[in-house]
């Protein structure tokens, strides 16, 4: 009631003026034109896999002729409705958000880029490519694929669609470039669709939109930041700016509540008052907006204040208050003092605090974010990373969600530790085979080293060998005596021996294991017969020495022979009888049959072969000359191992240290690269079929393979032996054919193997019969079936052994019926009433299903276990039970065991809880393996914790995210929660991790970060450009500055806005401040390193381009982390050596995570996606190259230079119509003075146009000017190009992305200071010697020539000291007192206004790697380095020295005193902290030349301005000009 009469008051002294609203808006474009839904719909379903690609191709062929008669919404949503055919609610949901994003974009406009390569044959709306032959009608298709053959194959990419039609490598192959959906499409694909089914091409398909959209498409999935500048020293421009006519809609503001009043409820109920409304609204938020500055003790509390307003706010609009509150920070402040915290809030967060600190190391004001318990690092994830991890979540959340599991059991299940595949598998080495030469704790030799286990623990200096009693280490080596390569491994083995090295080694000899073979006839078995006489008639060690020099008679190349073997013999042990050792009655031949059944049962690959510790060594580490290096190695790495051991307690001292080693999770029965092999395929059980009816083939084979395996997991029967609980843990299933002796062994092995094993073991069996099934040839799997259906377990089992032995089968094939082959105690009569009615129609879905989804062809075989198929065996190749029992450890191992115990857990019959078991294995063994997902539990959750339940039966993520509201992870992470909670079904806790005691303003910005939950459309039913960053309601008073906060690898650039973005003050704007961006490059990064030194390549350069154009970008390799950067755009690119010294000196070896084979020497990259993109290149110097340097002085100059003139030409004339006339590059490159400035905001570039004009007035050598462009306002791009053809001047602008690795600066006057320093060596092109940086603000009144012509006397740059002759100043020079003072000594502290760099010098001492190194360690402490760009080199003035300038080079008012400035060169324009004088009135008043040179650049922009469009039409390059020009910096 009290506010309807308050209301008449207040609106009564309102006085009616209505304004614009004010604000800024913020958007983002793409480079690239709109790219249609229904392309990126099939990429996203593409990338569950090839076969629904086609299928959904297949479904839409001819869609796009709806689009005509249907508005943009009803096909839109046509095209989910197709898509929801292949794809559960849940994707659905995540397509939509993956369209609101346009993730799949970049997808599309590579496969367009492609095709613009080929390129495309003139108005075409489809065409294919035929070995490099084009055409766009599908007549020419045969005359075309005739003579395909005789031109080489193109190049295909990963990513390419290939059509699922025979495999055959010899055929041609054919590229569409079509656009799904269209008439032409549909003709082309129907003729190749066939012929690749046929097996006569192979079909691929590249996505190609003929007449693209002009219209550019607006991107989301990053930040916009408004930061409050200091405005302690004025620096806005005074120039007025148009205004925009932009009008924001917002209407989405209005239903939040200002001061007690609910905007939105007071429209509905008062619509004949909505202008007052809307006044009172401003009004009221014009107060509230009150920007005074808080006291120190209001402060305080904020964090807690601003989680008490939240938490009393309904669950989903907390979240929105929390996003409100974040964004809007800087004008909610004050309204927040007012807030009580109540006491139980203050406990409890502060008990949650530290049980999180204990448990996960989070700390009060850090933001967490866990996604079913993986940590999601919001400083390295964005949006598209996040839809990536929701989307390989939602396979494995379905798929439990399938299975039945719900609730609590699913993120328990979801939790466990799925062990990932461990390739150094161990083979157990107590073996009676193995021969042991030493034994380091019985030896007397090793009696005076001491026996603890706690001597591992005794300190010793790095890289000594432990001598300690125990067999810590175990060589073992298989070996043929015979063979050439065993020779040189017996002698080291003797010098492991003799140089008591602490490695007990043993020998398993392989030799020939027929009985009538005897010494004299095989030398391998002679070998034997006579080391174990050795052995027995002295020791063992004596058999070590002999085997050395019985070896040292063989000459090199050649292989021990039996003639050598007789001689040895004769001459060291004259008195042995020969025929006695080495004949066929030999005493010496035990066990010579157990080394080569040791080496075969083992399943380890060809000899010579060593185990360390039971571990086989590669075949590439068994070279001999590396096999001593790394053997030394390992027993270093082991060592830390066993140190863990014993410090944990695991290996004491009454433990026997081979038993501990064998007794790990690693070590296996035998070797078998089929079953421990990384590459592993897991069967779907996940499917839930409306029918589970295999007696009908027909209907089966409609199914798709996730419901054919699901049919077959219902029906299967099992040879059982459960645990005492009835369940099984690990389920074999068997494919074979049983007509066949193979597939009767494969299952005799596998039943076998289930009775000599623990219990929890079961085994089905399918049939795939070699031809098509009738009785005949299934007989002994219908016995088996019949069996299963009619007798008990243990009848059928020995029944079915006994079926299975081969003497069944031939009593079988002489005509003997199989009742005659029951044993007893079976109930014969329903066996053959059984047997003799059974249908062979389930056989066929059978056969089909191991075609279909186990790829099997007819008489196969392959074994599954727990949904892992390992499949096609060779007809010889057997899987014996030793393999079985292999495979089960392997299973249980993984995460059999685990997920058994979760699913007991559930209370369920014995029968369905083992088919759980198995589905849930398989299910999470096919997840890929990502981070350990981690458990987040919090104390109390009553007043600290925010909840959204789930909706209830339905997928949900678990979602955590921990946050102080008040903070920069929350302005994120409040828009991500939300559009999180509209995409998927989450259960999320939100726990307000607050910051007691705060001394400063929490947040200093206003934020939005873009980001829509699906694609937004407009009342006429047209889709709406895309999402923007809508800023309204902002407070007029402060000074602003725009930052975009983009994904890692984006490059993006203001391109339309005429308002000054670094300056806002919307005071002085009527109207909105529109800021327009575009994405202008994706970013290509990488690492280099040299193969020979293992150091990266200083000066390297690398080159991208594509096939049409290989000169597009070029970039320098840092020596931090061989660290590059390229840019670049969605394609297909190349990376090469640059021509020039890069290309003559190194040569690429290797590289990954690029699209072409590791060892081609054209590196290709694809780029189809907004994630970042980073390769690792590996390169090495030519042969004859290998003393050359690439950055030495001699060779440098002329090399770089003749491959960069060409390109000079084209790029003067290009941007400054003529430039210098001079044609000798080598001249010229000596006579360009090179200017490197930076600027941002429209009052700094009015000063650095000014100073560019300075420099060329007083110089008359030819000028070039470099520039940043990143922070370049839109504005001076526009015009700079004018500038340049009036005076006479070249330009470039340089940009780089700051590394991610560097550490990041948030202040966006401090980013711009780390490019003046940190990034010198890789701004430029090798071929610029020298360059001069000068600030914006600065004069020039003398010829810098004559500063670059200065000798640096060796160091790398020059700088001008602070000057010390204005006295009044003395209180302000920070430098002359404490760390200045004790740091600098005698030096004197440098002003970074103008400095001069010899970049050969610079790059030759690698300055800038050293700088970034320091300021890598300095930067974490946010006091330190509070000029960065300043102290920095100061800072390092001990490492990379700095020669003084004279004073003359820098006279500022505020440090230098008026008698020097008659003398001074350069004036610079410094703050005066004791005044605080505005810049513009600083420079009128101490540069009288300032005003006249202000007034020209003026006169030349108003004429800029006035010829207007039509005369920019003549003078602005093309765009295809314009784009070389662009290209042409990054070329050099």
């Amino acid at each position: 009631m009290r506010a309807v009469i308050v209301l008449p008051l207040l609106l009564l002294n309102i006085h009616h003026v209505t304004s614009a609203p004010k604000g800024v808006t913020a958007s983002l474009e793409a480079k690239w034109s709109m790219t249609p839904f229904l392309l990126e719909t099939s990429e996203f379903i593409g990338e569950d896999g090839n076969e629904k690609f086609w299928q959904f191709v297949d479904t839409v062929k001819e869609l796009t002729v709806y689009k005509r008669g249907e508005s943009v919404r009803s096909y839109y949503n046509l095209i989910i409705k197709k898509a929801g055919q292949f794809l559960t609610d849940l994707q659905v949901n995540l397509l939509k958000f993956a369209l609101a994003l346009r993730t799949c974009s970049p997808a599309i406009h590579a496969s367009q880029q492609i095709a613009g390569d080929e390129p495309p044959p003139e108005a075409c709306p489809a065409f294919v490519s035929i070995h490099g032959q084009h055409t766009c009608s599908t007549k020419d298709v045969k005359k075309l694929l005739r003579a395909a053959a005789g031109r080489p194959k193109p190049y295909l990419y990963k990513n390419d669609h290939t059509y699922p039609g025979v495999n055959k490598t010899d055929v041609p192959v054919v590229i569409l470039y079509a656009e799904i959906g269209t008439k032409k499409f549909t003709s082309f694909h129907k003729i190749l669709s066939e012929k690749a089914q046929e097996g006569t091409l192979v079909y691929v398909l590249r996505h190609f939109v003929a007449d693209p959209k002009p219209q550019k498409m607006l991107l989301s999935g990053y930040g916009v930041e408004l930061a409050i500048k200091s405005t302690e020293y004025k620096a806005v421009d005074d120039t007025k700016v148009k205004d925009s006519k932009t009008v924001i809609n917002t209407e989405d503001e209005d239903n939040d509540e200002v001061q007690g009043f609910f905007f939105g409820t007071l429209k509905k109920s008062h619509p004949d008052l909505e202008e007052q409304l809307v006044e009172l609204r401003k009004h009221l938020l014009e107060s509230t907006n009150d920007m005074a500055p808080l006291k120190v003790w209001e402060m305080q509390d904020l964090s807690f204040q601003a989680a008490a307003r939240i938490m009393s706010m309904p669950k989903f609009d907390a979240l929105k208050l929390m996003r409100d509150l974040s964004q809007n920070f800087p004008s909610k402040a004050r309204s927040l003092t007012r807030v009580a915290v109540k006491q139980e809030m203050r406990k409890e967060i502060e008990e949650n605090q530290k049980h999180l600190s204990e448990t996960i190391g989070v700390h009060p004001g850090d933001g967490e974010l866990f996604i079913n318990g993986l940590h999601i690092d919001l400083d390295t994830h964005n949006p598209f990373s996040i839809l990536d991890i929701l989307r390989g979540e939602a396979r494995v959340l379905e798929g439990l969600h399938n299975l039945g599991i719900k609730g609590e059991h699913q993120g328990k299940l979801l939790r466990l530790p799925v062990n990932a595949v461990d390739d150094s598998y161990a083979l157990d080495i107590r073996h009676p085979a193995i021969m042991w030469i030493n034994d380091i704790e019985n030896d007397p030799v090793y009696r005076n080293w001491p026996a603890g286990v706690q001597e591992l623990l005794r300190a010793t200096f790095p890289g000594v060998i432990r001598q300690i009693r125990r067999n810590f280490f175990n060589l073992v080596l298989f070996l043929d005596p015979v063979q050439e390569e065993s020779v040189e491994l017996v002698k080291l083995a003797e010098l492991f021996y003799k140089h008591k090295i602490p490695l007990r080694i043993g020998f398993v000899f392989v030799v020939n294991t027929k009985d009538e073979i005897d010494g004299f006839s095989d030398a391998g078995v002679g070998f034997y017969r006579l080391l174990n006489y050795i052995a027995d008639e002295y020791d063992l060690s004596q058999a070590l020495m002999s085997m050395v020099s019985l070896y040292n008679k063989v000459d090199v190349g050649e292989t021990l022979s039996v003639d050598t073997l007789s001689a040895y013999l004769k001459r060291k042990f004259p008195k042995a009888n020969a025929e006695r050792i080495l004949g066929v009655e030999s005493e010496y031949d035990d066990k010579r049959k157990d080394g080569a059944l040791f080496y075969k049962k083992s399943g380890l690959s060809a000899l010579p072969l060593a185990l360390f510790n039971g571990v086989p060594l590669s075949p590439d580490e068994m070279d001999p000359e590396e096999l001593e290096t790394i053997i030394l190695q390992r027993i270093m790495d082991t060592t830390t191992a066993f140190q863990r051991a014993v410090f944990m307690g695991q290996l004491t001292e009454g433990s026997d240290v081979v038993d501990y080693l064998m007794e790990q999770a690693n070590v296996v029965p035998r070797m078998n690269p089929l079953i421990l092999g990384t590459d592993q395929k897991y069967l779907d059980f996940t499917a839930t079929p409306v029918v589970d009816d295999w007696e009908d083939t027909t209907m089966f084979s409609f199914l798709d393979t996730r419901d054919k395996t699901a049919v077959m997991a219902k029906r299967m029967k099992y040879f059982t032996n459960s645990d005492e609980d009835g369940m099984t843990t690990v389920t074999m299933w068997i494919a074979a054919d049983l007509e066949r002796a193979s597939g009767r062994k494969l299952l005799l092995n596998a039943l076998k193997h289930m009775q000599k094993s623990s219990p929890g073991v079961r085994v089905g069996v399918i049939d795939n019969p070699s031809g098509k099934p009738i009785e005949d040839n299934t007989v002994l799997y219908r016995a088996i079936w019949a069996s299963f259906l009619t007798q008990k377990n243990k009848a059928t089992a020995e029944f079915v052994q006994k079926l299975l032995k081969e003497e069944s089968s031939q009593l079988l094939q002489q005509g003997t019926k199989i009742k005659d082959l029951l044993i007893q105690g079976m109930d014969v009569d329903a066996f053959e009433k059984k047997f003799n009615t059974l249908e062979v129609d389930f056989i066929r879905s059978q056969q089909l299903f191991c075609q279909d989804v186990l790829k099997l062809s007819p008489g196969e075989r392959a074994v599954i276990s727990n949904g892992r198929i390992l499949g096609l065996f060779e007809e010889q190749e057997e899987f014996t039970v030793e393999d079985f029992h292999l495979l089960e450890k392997i299973t249980l191992s993984g995460s059999a065991e685990k997920v058994k115990a979760r699913v007991k857990q559930m209370g369920m019959k014995p029968k369905h809880a083992s088919d759980l078991v198995m589905k849930v294995d398989a299910l999470l063994s096919a997840a890929p393996k990502g981070e350990v997902r981690r458990d987040v539990h919090f104390i109390k959750d009553s007043h600290s914790m925010l909840h959204l339940s789930p909706r209830e039966n339905e997928v949900f993520y678990d979602v955590v995210a921990i946050v102080d509201p008040l903070t920069r992870e929350a302005q994120k992470m409040s828009s991500l929660l939300i559009v999180l909670s509209q995409v998927v079904n989450v259960r999320l806790q939100v726990f307000m991790n607050c910051r007691a005691k705060l001394s400063e303003m929490p947040l200093k910005s206003f934020y939005r970060f873009v980001l829509e939950s699906d694609v937004t459309f407009l009342a006429n039913d047209t889709v709406s450009a895309g999402p923007v960053a809508r800023f309204m309601e902002l407070p007029e008073s402060p000074l602003l500055t725009l930052n975009m906060i983009t994904p890692e690898s984006w490059m993006v650039q203001a391109v339309r806005s005429p308002h000054d973005l670094d300056n806002i003050h919307l005071q002085e704007v009527s109207g909105v401040v529109t800021a327009e961006y575009e994405l202008e490059h994706l970013l290509l990064e990488g690492h280099c390193f040299d193969l020979s030194t293992g150091q990266p390549p200083r000066g390297l350069q690398f080159t991208l381009g594509m096939s049409r154009d290989l000169l597009m970008y070029d970039t320098i390799v840092m020596a931090n982390l061989g660290y590059f950067q390229l840019k670049a755009n969605p394609g297909a690119w190349i990376l090469r050596l640059r021509e020039g010294r890069s290309e003559d000196i190194y040569q690429v070896v290797t590289h990954d995570g690029t699209d072409s084979p590791a060892d081609a020497g054209d590196v290709r990259v694809v780029l189809n996606s907004f994630h970042s993109k980073i390769i690792k290149v590996r390169v090495q110097k030519k042969a004859e190259k290998i003393n050359e340097d690439l950055l030495s002085e001699t060779s440098e100059s002329k090399g770089i230079w003749d491959s960069i003139a060409s390109v000079w030409g084209t790029f003067e004339k290009s941007i400054t119509g003529g430039g210098s006339k001079k044609d000798d590059g080598e001249k010229r490159k000596e006579d360009v003075l090179n200017i490197f400035s930076v600027a941002s905001g429209h009052l700094y570039e009015r000063f650095l146009r000014i100073m560019m004009l300075s420099v060329l007035r007083h110089t008359k050598t030819p000028v070039k000017f470099w520039f940043l462009k990143n922070y370049l306002s839109p504005s001076f791009k526009e015009t700079i190009s004018y500038m340049a053809e009036s005076y006479g001047f070249q330009y470039e602008l340089v940009q780089y992305k700051w590394p991610r690795w560097l550490h990041q600066q948030t202040e966006k006057q401090r980013i711009i200071w780390g490019y003046k320093i940190l990034f010198l060596d890789v701004l430029f092109p090798l071929a610029v010697d020298k360059i001069i940086f000068v600030d914006a603000d600065q004069i020039v009144r003398a010829d810098l020539k004559e500063l670059r012509d200065l000798d640096l006397e060796g160091a790398p740059y020059g700088y001008t000291p602070f000057c010390d002759s204005r006295r009044e100043m003395e209180g302000y020079r920070f430098w002359k007192t404490g760390y200045w003072a004790s740091h600098l000594g005698h030096r004197k502290y440098h002003i970074s206004a103008l400095y001069v760099v010899d970049l050969k010098k610079f790059r030759k001492i690698a300055a800038g790697d050293r700088l970034r190194g320091q300021y890598q360690a300095l930067s974490q402490d946010p006091n330190s380095l509070s000029n960065l760009d300043q102290d920095l080199p100061n800072n390092m003035i001990h490492q990379v020295a700095i020669k003084s300038l004279p004073q003359e080079w820098l006279w500022c008012e505020t440090w230098c005193d008026n008698v020097s400035k008659v003398k001074a060169k350069t004036i610079d324009l410094c703050n005066n902290p004791k005044t605080k004088e505005p810049k513009l009135m600083a420079a009128a008043r101490i540069v009288p030349e300032w005003v006249e040179y202000d007034k020209e650049i003026k006169q030349l922009l108003r004429q800029v301005q006035e010829q207007g469009d039509p005369a920019k039409e003549k003078q602005t390059p093309t765009p295809s000009q314009h784009k070389k020009v662009d290209n042409l910096r990054d070329e050099l």
